[in-house]
């Protein structure tokens, strides 16, 4: 393995929690699960996790940095006096260093070297190696952290839905894309508010170490309507009348989310006033507001023309101040 610090990039003065920041990272990047173009990632991975594992053991990492031991945790022979014994192993060898017909052989100085520095990390708990299933957040708080203290667990993907307010105003079931790629069927929630997030366990990412996925956080975005105009759960919508319509009076079709409604205008309608139907808003809850706009022949008309000079000039009625 390389240097564990330069494969984790960081520095030799990273703290606990930059380290594990900088694993997360990394395995999320190269995790074989999200890249298997990539020959390489199962390697990179690999050597990603060997190299955290190494370095989150408190011991090794000492070791390391004091030039005890080599990037594999192979201790440094340079000499039996200042290679690396701990209390045990310094102790037995003064004691048998020298000795004639001694038994002390180099096999037994290994088995030295390693019981300071070798599979056993702090605490007496075996530390499997790089790819043996271990997890080295296990029991760890956070969101990566174990459910009940197993393996890690992946971290949440955020997703973000645009919901047509038709959709959402009948909570119907939208396909939303995962992070995996797949598409699945998603019902929205009854009278949910434009931001709410809905939380889909298992649909995160891959776990690193073979724990459980993450979830995926979605949030529902509600799409901009060609007619309809929001104001928390009223609508507002533009019904366009004709001239005669506004003068004598008609029935109208209003559009709603539920279906078009018939509306009855009185003669000489208000169109300054928006007229409300209740109960026809957002989930029913709120109410439509019809603002009426009164246009006129497209191109112009000569006969309407004709009519509203002699209007102008025999029956002129004031509206401003």
């Amino acid at each position: 393995m390389r240097d564990p610090y330069t494969v984790l990039g960081v520095a030799r003065s990273a703290s606990e929690k930059e380290l594990k920041s900088a694993y997360r990272k990394l395995a999320k990047a190269h995790h074989p699960d999200q890249n298997q173009a990539d020959p390489k990632a199962q390697a990179k991975f690999a050597e990603i996790s060997a190299a955290y594992d190494f370095l989150s053991d408190a011991e090794k990492r000492g070791q390391y940095d004091r030039g005890e031991i080599d990037e594999s945790g192979q201790p440094k022979f340079a000499g039996f006096a200042n290679a690396g014994f701990n209390g045990a192993g310094r102790a037995r060898a003064r004691s048998t260093a020298g000795t004639a017909g001694g038994s002390f052989s180099a096999e037994d100085i290994l088995k030295e070297f390693m019981s300071g520095f070798g599979s056993t990390g702090s605490g007496g708990r075996t530390r499997p190696g790089a790819g043996a299933g271990w997890d080295p957040f296990a029991g760890a708080a956070g969101p990566g952290a174990g459910r009940g203290g197993g393996a890690t667990r992946g971290e949440d993907a955020n997703v973000t839905v645009a919901v047509k307010l038709e959709d959402a105003h009948a909570g119907a079931s939208v396909p939303v894309r995962m992070p995996s790629g797949k598409t699945l069927s998603v019902k929205i929630p009854e009278h949910v508010e434009d931001g709410q997030q809905i939380r889909l366990k298992g649909q995160g990412f891959a776990s690193p170490m073979g724990g459980e996925p993450g979830d995926a956080l979605v949030t529902v975005k509600f799409e901009r309507h060609r007619q309809f105009r929001r104001d928390g759960k009223d609508l507002r919508v533009d019904v366009p009348i004709t001239l005669y319509e506004a003068v004598l009076g008609a029935k109208v079709r209003v559009p709603t989310l539920d279906g078009s409604v018939e509306l009855n205008l009185p003669p000489g309608v208000d169109t300054a006033k928006s007229l409300r139907l209740k109960g026809k808003g957002l989930f029913g809850g709120g109410d439509l507001y019809a603002t009426l706009r009164i246009e006129l022949p497209r191109g112009g008309d000569p006969d309407l023309e004709s009519l509203m000079r002699f209007w102008r000039d025999q029956k002129p009625y004031k509206v401003r101040d």
